[in-house]
């Protein structure tokens, strides 16, 4: 061989929108390439970009192959760079085309360090080259000692200016194109197994409780003192269970009606989160598999205490649940002394989403009676997240909340993140929060 190197620069055109936007199967079919070409995998990291595109590496032992995707123009930049002569990077190209079912593709392979244009130094030369060469004491070494296998893949979460990444650790343990959405589940290092719709984050094992005990609790205790206690509880979405598991720990509760769009949802959890799901089998609950919109429009007046709207981003089909006809029908399906809360978005990751929807509530609700309140929860871009209360009977969540009763409630039933303390202060709001809600 007359180089030190062999790089070809390859592009893809008219592949497959939905592989490009695939980490673990970009992943997979990466190595795939690289091993049939002859090479040896050391490790590889690999990012989704929300809502479109992938980018990642694998290293060799021979070097690299590095992609990065457009799934909107069915495109692929792809990098293969091999040393020495034991891998062929034409075999990675083959099967990479195959891989992502391209219409046609186009390369250039460039020799990189041609030899009759170095010197090869003296010092150290034999250690250096048998990295890439296999020759000499080092190969030796690399013979009786392959490398592992490091990889290192990313979910990402993010906007066109915010994003989130978390490790996990590749093949997603369930994935379903339903009818309304893209429902996958991760292992992931950091938060146990995690729930994502569309590529965006739904909850994880180790922090979801942050967002199902601030959703239900805070209402929920906002009226335990209440004369007519909170009977029938009417759950909007919620298709892991969270929800209905935190509700069904108040024993005034009769009865909880949850409306979930997507039943794959549902299975999803039901398989792989059971901390959340297990509530899905009490007697209590009825499960209906539908459109929430629709019921609540069918829904008797006054028939429910509380309503729970459980939804995911106001993206596809949770995008009704953020318009003024979807609250007119919460509030008119509220009893007398009913109450309802609405995960209302990030003030900072969907500020648009977060204000339209709290003006639109307390133009129903009237502003006496409508509270944001905020709760922290890691795995959601920027962190911060917010709640909205509404009430028909002006109970003020804040000043009504017995510290005693809730500080008993939140240990008899072990929560880890709701506590008296945290509920008082969920509603002291940052001033650029109460500057973005003041209407003009």
């Amino acid at each position: 061989m007359k180089s030190l190197g062999r790089h070809i620069l390859v592009e893809f055109h008219g592949c497959s929108a939905e592989i490009l936007n695939d980490v673990p199967r970009i992943e997979q079919d990466m190595i795939d390439a690289a091993t049939q070409a002859g090479a040896t995998i050391i490790s590889s990291v690999f990012h989704h970009f929300s809502p479109f595109g992938v980018s990642g590496v694998v290293v060799i032992q021979e070097s690299h192959l590095a992609i990065h995707t457009w799934p909107e123009y069915g495109y692929a930049a792809v990098d293969l760079f091999t040393c020495g002569d034991s891998v062929n990077p034409w075999v990675s190209y083959e099967s990479l085309k195959t891989a992502f079912e391209a219409t046609h593709g186009s390369s250039i392979e460039i020799n990189r360090g041609q030899l009759e244009l170095l010197e090869k130094s003296e010092t150290g030369s034999d250690a250096v080259g048998s990295a890439h060469q296999g020759s000499g004491q080092g190969g030796a070494t690399e013979a009786l000692m392959p490398p592992k296998h490091s990889r290192s893949v990313w979910f990402t979460d993010r906007d066109e200016n915010i994003a989130l990444s978390i490790r996990h650790k590749g093949t997603p343990l369930f994935k379903e194109k339903s009818p309304y959405q893209l429902v996958e589940v991760f292992d992931t290092f950091k938060y146990g197994k995690m729930l994502t719709v569309d590529k965006m984050v739904m909850c994880s094992e180790k922090d979801e409780t942050a967002y199902h005990e601030m959703i239900v609790h805070v209402p929920m205790l906002a009226n335990a003192e209440a004369q007519a206690p909170i009977k029938k509880v009417l759950v909007i979405g919620g298709g892991d269970g969270g929800s209905v598991r935190e509700i069904l720990r108040h024993e005034s509760v009769e009865s909880v009606t949850m409306v979930e769009i997507d039943e794959a949802v549902v299975r999803a959890s039901r398989e792989f989160l059971p901390s959340l799901s297990y509530a899905l089998d009490d007697p209590k609950l009825d499960l209906i598999i539908g459109d929430g919109i629709e019921y609540l429009r069918q829904a008797a007046d006054e028939s429910f205490d509380c309503i729970v709207v459980d939804s995911s981003d106001p993206v596809g089909p949770a995008t009704g649940l953020f318009s003024a006809a979807f609250y007119q029908d919460v509030y008119r399906c509220l009893s007398p002394h009913g109450m309802m809360v609405a995960q209302s978005e990030s003030p900072r990751f969907n500020q648009k989403a977060f204000v339209q929807l709290t003006h639109c509530l307390q133009d129903i609700f009237g502003e006496a009676n409508i509270y944001t309140y905020l709760a922290f929860i890691q795995t959601y871009p920027t962190g911060i997240w917010s709640f909205t209360y509404g009430t028909k009977n002006s109970t003020n969540p804040v000043r009504s909340l017995n510290p005693a009763t809730a500080t008993s409630f939140a240990n008899n039933h072990d929560l880890q993140y709701y506590n008296s303390e945290v509920h008082t202060a969920a509603f002291a709001l940052p001033t650029f929060i109460k500057a973005m809600l003041t209407r003009d």
